[in-house]
């Protein structure tokens, strides 16, 4: 304890907290709200992209929260069906702002993208037969395909530092790829398999970096611990009175007045199982989504998801903006009595609502527990484990999507407890090969950003596609 007080007391003389009155020291809450909308207006470049970007920001420029803590709290958002990065943002915002803060940084977070996927795809469903859209969206594939694999390398790249950690990721893509087992199986997995690695001190070496001092969330929880970060039953008690009821009480209407079988029902049941069972963070939702909407309900077509991810690529917020696409296009082409255009923006809301109402109830209910846990390494293995299973989960998309935009036509086939997926080889779609290859060195190896990929092959496919 007296080190704690020396500790306070040179914060204290730094001017970095106040002895009496801590909350002097947090940003202000107009001052978070306007870093909130930039980051949720400048988010492009799916998660990793907007975890490097809330990096750059929260860590680096504004000292709000500490290298570590940014860590920790990235890998419990990994361990938690959904988005990962808005997860991200609204632990961050709940931690400065207790529960307004999550709540206006989680909304700021999805809402810019979510405007302008929700105008873009209108347009789609509208517009997608016409040449011109078609030949835009040829050229935009192939470099979906490179943004994906490029998000790989990355994800990659932090994860996989040991050959422990290559071996979960490798075990996580056959596990998946091969042997279709479910999402939340592989994750919790690897996390049991990481935890009873560390216990038997068989996990990856650890850093020995230094806790660093000077991030405001580090330094005030160092001095005193806030009301809203303490784990009591009761607090996890009102957070399920108040965000069960909130997520799911449109579902229970929806079923009760329209019945199952209604379009409305359909996306709401089914986009909450997703928002339940799709662990291993935003890529790991597109794999289940993309099969499920596809090969499972029928929704839409392969080369349609593909459409869809890459308006997603192409607007800010979480990339599984694509779900509100998916969600817009199922209740356009089935509107009932009303207008088409109406029907979709009623599905794109209902998407949006039962997507990103859960990811306030898990950082809510869990995130003062992970907090209680910061410092126990069993649970920092195995959250670590967890993110390099999603690195094989990744990897499982980047195949399917290769697959699908190289290939005119894919069968899939069983061999005993195998799933193989084979490309039909008459339907190789050499110029879709040739972009994706191009869109790749350039970013690879010129270091050219996602943006100026996808207008750069939307602009040559494009014009292939309409000369050809």
């Amino acid at each position: 304890m007296p080190q704690c007080r020396e500790r306070d007391a040179r914060l204290a003389a730094a001017g970095l907290i106040a002895m009496r009155d801590t909350s002097r020291s947090l940003p202000s809450f107009r001052e978070a709200l306007a870093v909130w909308a930039k980051i949720g207006c400048l988010g492009f470049g799916g998660p990793a992209g907007q975890i490097a970007l809330m990096h750059r920001i929260l860590v680096e420029e504004k000292r709000w929260i500490g290298e570590r803590r940014f860590l920790h709290a990235l890998n419990y958002c990994m361990l938690l069906p959904g988005p990962e990065a808005q997860q991200l943002a609204i632990y961050i915002g709940w931690l400065l702002h207790r529960t307004w803060g999550g709540i206006v940084a989680g909304t700021l977070f999805v809402l810019p993208g979510a405007a302008v996927m929700l105008g873009l795809s209108l347009l789609y469903a509208s517009y997608h037969q016409l040449p011109l859209v078609q030949a835009i969206f040829f050229g935009i594939k192939p470099a979906v395909l490179a943004i994906v694999l490029h998000a790989l390398m990355r994800i990659g790249k932090r994860a996989l530092a040991t050959r422990f950690s290559i071996l979960l990721a490798g075990a996580a893509f056959v596990a998946i790829f091969f042997l279709d087992l479910p999402f939340p199986l592989i994750v919790l997995g690897a996390g049991a398999i990481g935890f009873l690695a560390s216990r038997l001190q068989r996990a990856s070496k650890e850093t020995n970096a230094a806790e660093e001092s000077g991030a405001v969330i580090d330094d005030l929880l160092d001095a005193a611990q806030p009301d809203h970060v303490k784990a009591t039953p009761r607090r996890a008690l009102g957070v399920l009175a108040v965000w069960l009821p909130l997520w799911l009480a449109p579902v229970v209407i929806l079923i009760a007045c329209l019945g199952r079988a209604h379009v409305f029902s359909q996306i709401a049941l089914f986009f909450s199982e997703m928002a339940v069972v799709t662990f291993g963070g935003a890529y790991a939702v597109l794999a289940y989504v993309a099969q499920a909407a596809v090969t499972g309900y029928g929704w839409l077509r392969p080369g349609e998801m593909l459409d869809g991810l890459g308006m997603a690529e192409t607007t800010p917020g979480p990339l599984i903006l694509v779900l509100q696409y998916v969600g817009l296009i199922v209740a356009y082409r089935d509107p009932g009595g009303l207008p088409p255009w109406f029907a979709g923006t009623l599905g794109a809301a209902l998407t949006l609502w039962v997507t990103f109402t859960p990811c306030f109830l898990w950082i809510f209910l869990g995130a003062p527990y992970v907090e209680r846990l910061r410092h126990n390494k069993a649970l920092a293995a195995a959250l670590a484990a967890i993110t390099a299973a999603v690195v094989g989960v990744i990897l499982n998309l980047a195949v399917w999507f290769a697959l699908h935009t190289i290939f005119g036509a894919v069968q899939e086939t069983r061999l005993g407890g195998l799933r193989l997926w084979g490309p039909v080889w008459h339907s190789l779609d050499l110029p879709a090969l040739t972009l994706a290859i191009a869109a790749a060195i350039v970013m690879f190896r010129f270091k050219v950003g996602m943006l100026p990929t996808l207008a750069a092959c939307a602009l040559i496919g494009g014009t292939y596609r309409l000369l050809a």
